[in-house]
């Protein structure tokens, strides 16, 4: 695993590098790739079993308040695989905005990505509203799975609700430390459909921008995640590459 993580970020470095001496001209699209070594979303540990680093390419165009994006999640060792469109508008300090989550076969060349039937597809559907003011460093998110693969233990529509309020403090020009506290409001995905309000989800982070180049910031961080639903803890790295 640490070859692969030297080898990620030294081509991230040389990459970034040549990127901003060939960029002239701004664009609305950008690019992206992350990795994470190791994949916990809200909490929820995505590679049970064979887990291994992941990477997560990414295509965004932002226009003023409007934001969309496409992204994949793809582990190292091929056995996880993640398909994810999105498309948001800020105002001011509210956004608003609709995801669409696709976990795509990773054992045969066939799947079913076209299948929009409600009781047959793979798609997880989500509206989700950020809170983020300006001038205060917290936000408070709240999504919710309305329709797709979002199934209770009856096989009915569960409708999971995650709500996250977070906060940060930045020091020393690149530094910041952030704490988020995330929540299943029903029986949700979050806590096996098994239980209502549970908070799922502690998260402790801390950011070092690394400069690579003038302006460039290569953002590198490490988490402490703490679910109490499933009495898991895990530590994560991410390191961020965007132009």
């Amino acid at each position: 695993m640490k070859k692969y993580i030297q080898l990620l970020l030294l081509c991230l470095s040389f990459v970034t590098i040549q990127a901003q001496e060939s960029s002239k001209l701004k664009s609305n699209f950008h690019l992206g790739l992350d990795l994470q070594t190791k994949y916990v979303w809200r909490g929820m540990e995505m590679m049970a079993t064979d887990a291994a680093p992941v990477l997560f390419p990414n295509l965004n165009y932002q226009y003023k308040g409007f934001y969309a994006y496409v992204m994949g999640g793809y582990s190292v060792n091929g056995k996880y695989a993640e398909v994810d469109l999105g498309l948001s508008y800020t105002y001011k300090f509210i956004t608003i905005g609709i995801n669409d989550y696709y976990y795509p076969s990773t054992t045969t060349p066939f799947d079913h990505y076209f299948n929009f039937k409600p009781n047959e597809t793979g798609h997880w559907l989500e509206a989700a509203i950020t809170i983020d003011p300006e001038k205060i460093p917290a936000y408070l998110t709240v999504s919710n799975f309305f329709a797709g693969a979002d199934k209770n233990l009856e096989g009915k529509q569960a409708y999971s609700t995650y709500a996250e309020l977070g906060g940060y403090y930045d020091f020393l020009n690149s530094h910041r430390i952030a704490l988020a506290v995330g929540f299943a409001l029903n029986k949700s995905c979050y806590n096996a459909y098994e239980r209502g309000f549970s908070v799922c989800n502690v998260e402790l982070k801390y950011t070092y921008n690394l400069c690579i180049k003038d302006d460039f910031l290569l953002p590198l961080s490490v988490s402490y995640i703490v679910n109490p639903i499933f009495n898991k803890s895990h530590v994560n790295f991410t390191a961020s590459l965007s132009f």
